[in-house]
């Protein structure tokens, strides 16, 4: 039981405030480079830093975003006019968050292609650095895949306590866990299937938190939407999502957690808004216990990045395109969204 559990209930809560969500910038060196790349602009600490920086010095996200998710190097950047990152968001009442896990690796034992997660050797410590500089919550993602034998048994258990672990140490440390089981979308599988694995992902995972005495009042789950397989030919609508989403989460996730905060887990832009839209009103529709919010990465950035591509005269421009996405991610997550 977390001794500093009002401060992080506060924090939880504040993190799933009603028209909120949560921008995830974590991504690492390699993942960045890749996106820069698609806008011809070189990965150097340089262009991660303008283009974060713009991202932050954006006016009015506070009205949308009630917390980043940084990498380990952008919580310890300074912008170009040498202020800390962090206060970019936290003069904005936004709340800086760290990715805390070291990526998924193959998995001993399990079936070819099954990931598990590292990092939680040092984590004690890095946590600890990490509250220093300013960071108010972590985030920790485990990958299932789906596929010909997968998720093996030995894959969900090994995932679900390693988050659960994590999840402990954060709490100890003063910062509230997201906890991250996505179950990928890669693949042809149908939307039942989809459900099934994601039951019992989540199943599993809330045996190991409670298993290891993690207080839900004090954290957050970021899971995946229930989705056909990307390479399914007839792929479920947004009703459906919906309905199988919030059904799962009925089933399995307790009350007393505050919010759920959804993965776009690779979405275009339009089926991730869909998606949480249809979530939020059928959530609003059941009375869900928890806060139904969403913690956006391409969701809300490929649009600026696109807008920006390195050139310091496309700023506004970009930072227009970035508070827009917001805008109607927001929408969404209240259920008031229009494509009209």
């Amino acid at each position: 039981m977390a001794s500093n559990l009002s401060e992080l209930a506060a924090t939880a809560n504040a993190l799933v405030a009603p028209a909120k969500g949560i921008l995830a910038a974590d991504e690492s060196t390699g993942t960045i480079g890749n996106r820069l790349k698609s806008v011809n602009v070189e990965n150097t600490e340089p262009a991660r830093r303008s283009y974060r920086e713009m991202l932050f010095r954006t006016e009015g996200i506070f009205k949308y975003l009630s917390g980043v998710i940084l990498f380990d190097e952008t919580l310890r950047q300074t912008a170009s006019d040498e202020t800390p990152m962090v206060n970019l968001l936290t003069d904005q009442a936004i709340i800086p968050g760290i990715k805390v896990d070291a990526g998924a690796k193959a998995l001993a034992g399990g079936a070819p292609g099954e990931l598990i997660t590292e990092g939680l050797d040092g984590l004690r410590e890095r946590l600890a650095e990490y509250l220093k500089i300013g960071a108010r919550f972590a985030k920790w993602r485990a990958v299932i895949t789906i596929g010909d034998g997968m998720p093996t048994s030995t894959c969900i258990s090994v995932n679900a306590h390693a988050l659960a672990r994590y999840a402990a140490l954060c709490q100890e440390a003063g910062l509230v866990p997201i906890v991250e089981p996505e179950v990928l979308m890669d693949g042809a599988h149908s939307i039942e299937r989809a459900e099934e694995v994601t039951g019992a992902t989540l199943r599993e995972v809330f045996c190991q938190l409670e298993a290891q005495n993690v207080d839900l009042r004090g954290m957050l789950l970021k899971p995946n939407m229930v989705l056909s397989g990307y390479d399914q030919s007839n792929r479920a609508a947004a009703t459906e999502v919906a309905e199988r989403t919030v059904r799962v989460f009925q089933h399995v996730v307790p009350a007393s957690m505050p919010g759920i905060v959804f993965l776009s887990g690779g979405q275009n832009d339009e089926d991730a808004i869909g998606n949480l839209q249809a979530i939020a009103k059928h959530g609003f529709a059941v009375k869900a216990p928890w806060q139904l919010s969403y913690s956006y990465g391409r969701g809300l950035q490929a649009a600026p990045l696109k807008a920006w591509g390195g050139q310091p005269k496309n700023v506004e421009t970009a930072q227009a395109a970035f508070l827009e996405r917001c805008e109607l991610t927001s929408a969404a997550r209240e259920g008031t969204y229009s494509a009209n």
